[in-house]
């Protein structure tokens, strides 16, 4: 299921070509960090894609821990820019053609070349549709560490067939992944003591806060740093 609360608030997107910026597995990526770090994460973005600057500026975030930190363009080019005003229309007409199920063997791809890059392990985020594209890598065990921020598409099925360490981000006001469902996904994890998980649920934000926050708006910026803070240390516990 996908929304209007997908669209809201929408990045102005990098026009790319600028540094940070380079292919790997033949997809455009912005990339940041240490390149010879052996510790990968992977950041796969919402709907607006790779070019999103608050995004990048959490990958750059996420790097100065000492990761070598990749943001694929899944969309390849053609990310959405629909009327967040009615984005019903043009969202369904945009998903047909870019399933997150469908970007997984992107995904596999990205993390090959990294493995052959001589990177040893490799933790991945996503955020509302990236999310999906990560718990399917976390139910093959395609990656070591996994985290959710205010997923779309991701079902308690989903959840219960994770086999890495998940952590889950969700927003108190989220028609994607309301707090019941969260909850639901907190108690399929805690049934699975074998799977290391952390999961949290920010108040008085929306869908989407934690990479397109409004900067006028004090809560948001508050828990979107919060959720930035949290996901580093979730990297540092489960990948380090």
């Amino acid at each position: 299921m996908s929304g209007p609360e997908c669209c809201e608030n929408p990045p102005t997107l990098s026009s790319g070509g600028e540094s940070g910026d380079v292919q790997i597995a033949s997809l455009n990526s912005y990339v940041s960090g240490n390149t010879d770090s052996k510790i990968a994460v992977v950041l796969i973005s919402d709907i607006f894609g790779y070019g999103a600057p608050k995004l990048r500026k959490l990958a750059d975030k996420i790097a100065s821990s000492g990761y070598y930190v990749v943001v694929p363009d899944f969309f390849n080019g053609d990310s959405f820019n629909g009327d967040p005003s009615n984005p019903d229309s043009p969202l369904k007409d945009w998903l047909k053609n870019h399933a997150p199920v469908e970007a997984v063997a992107f995904a596999k791809s990205v993390i090959q070349a990294l493995k052959e890059k001589g990177i040893s392990k490799i933790g991945a985020a996503g955020f509302c549709w990236g999310a999906k594209v990560v718990v399917e890598l976390a139910k093959k065990a395609e990656i070591q560490v996994s985290a959710l921020l205010h997923p779309s598409f991701v079902t308690l099925d989903d959840i219960k067939g994770v086999k890495v360490p998940i952590a889950i981000l969700g927003a108190e006001i989220d028609k994607m992944s309301p707090p019941e469902l969260v909850k639901e996904f907190e108690l399929a994890l805690e049934a699975k003591p074998e799977i290391d998980h952390f999961v949290k649920i920010y108040n008085g934000v929306s869908h989407g806060w934690t990479v397109r926050w409004k900067d006028d708006d004090e809560i948001a910026v508050k828990c979107a740093k919060e959720a930035h803070e949290d996901l580093v240390a979730w990297f540092g516990k489960c990948l380090v």
